[in-house]
């Protein structure tokens, strides 16, 4: 129903208010699918296990991606592993941040 671009691209609206950067140009989004009933799939993690929003940031990447038009649901799988550092984000992030 949606490329895995499409989605990466509704979760890009998703703001990390610590460092003021969406989640996909952090490199915190691992993957995404969508079948054809319009189920999501989003694999991701945080830039720390000791993150005090962890629930508040999957509630607005469910709700970014349900905005989409024919999603039904979306399944957030929390991974730890690879752990997110630095290098995973994008160039302009890693200038900012100064990785």
């Amino acid at each position: 129903m949606y490329t895995k671009e499409e989605l990466f691209l509704a979760i890009s609206t998703v703001i990390d208010p610590e460092v003021g950067f969406n989640l996909v140009e952090m490199g915190l989004i691992y993957d995404a699918s969508c079948d054809d009933e319009g189920n999501a799939y989003i694999k991701m993690t945080l830039s720390t296990k000791a993150c005090p929003m962890h629930q508040l940031i999957q509630q607005w990447v469910k709700e970014a991606v349900k905005k989409m038009a024919g999603i039904k649901s979306v399944e957030i799988d929390l991974v730890w592993e690879p752990e997110w550092n630095i290098t995973m984000a994008d160039d302009n992030v890693k200038k900012a941040l100064g990785g």
